[in-house]
């Protein structure tokens, strides 16, 4: 019993040392970097935002430049209940922004009322629409359902460098390199009041990749060729774990397959 009390002290610790070593990092490389950013802003009422997964790095410093900033009122994260959401979750509570955890699943309901009620309430919904664990680009229900029930916008939040490291994980989440230049966008704001599911994800979909498009990253081809790509690696590697995909995936899992 005794070892075990020991060995989670430990490890809270060697989270704690961990959190705020990756937070002093995040500024070092951030002051070094040249910054630009688009002059949109969000709305006075509740939004959705959205950005991919792989963005996540350096969002926190998008959050300071259009929430912190701008005096507006808060805006939580949707954050899964896994272990990497717990370190996330601390990182970004540095940067004063808020969570909501919960994801596709575990804790999706729960997420999805609380959700609704932040913006009833007048706060943001930041997600991730192909977290927690993929597959990389794709669009869940979360951020359509939400924008949908609540009759509210979505903005389309995205960076890009000139210079970055690429980590060799699912969603390839990359990171400046210091003295690179940075481009942070938020998009016009657009709905998916009126479309059905499918189409709704779609749109969110397309937007982001505009966005990363408009940036001077990839392009809509690009991504949606790397979109098509990456699911397949990310089918073999995840088939016999049978996860849950929406049916727009498996149509375009078996569309790759038949060719």
């Amino acid at each position: 019993m005794a070892s075990c009390k020991f060995k989670n002290i430990l490890e809270k610790l060697a989270m704690s040392i961990g959190v705020f070593f990756i937070y002093i990092l995040m500024w070092l490389i951030f002051l070094t970097c040249k910054k630009s950013y688009t002059p949109n802003f969000l709305p006075q009422n509740g939004c959705v935002v959205v950005f991919w997964h792989g963005r996540l790095s350096f969002m926190s410093f998008a959050y300071r430049r259009w929430w912190s900033s701008q005096n507006r009122k808060q805006g939580k994260v949707i954050i899964s209940d896994h272990k990497d959401g717990e370190l996330i979750t601390r990182i970004i509570k540095f940067f004063g922004i808020g969570t909501i955890r919960g994801s596709s699943s575990k804790g999706g309901a729960r997420a999805l009322i609380e959700a609704l009620r932040e913006i009833k309430q007048g706060h943001d919904v930041i997600i991730t629409p192909d977290g927690p664990r993929g597959p990389r680009h794709s669009v869940a229900d979360g951020a359509a359902v939400i924008a949908q029930k609540s009759s509210c916008e979505i903005y389309a939040l995205n960076f890009e460098a000139n210079s970055f490291w690429e980590f060799k994980s699912w969603d390839k989440m990359i990171l400046p390199k210091p003295f690179s230049n940075i481009k942070f966008s938020l998009s016009a704001p657009f709905s998916v009041a009126n479309l059905e599911q499918k189409e709704a994800k779609e749109k969110i979909q397309n937007e982001l990749w505009q966005a990363s498009q408009n940036d001077g990253g990839k392009s809509v081809l690009q991504n949606k060729e790397d979109f098509r790509s990456n699911l397949k690696i990310w089918w073999k590697k995840y088939a016999h774990k049978n996860p849950q995909i929406s049916d727009e995936i498996r149509e375009i899992l078996d569309e790759i397959y038949e060719k």
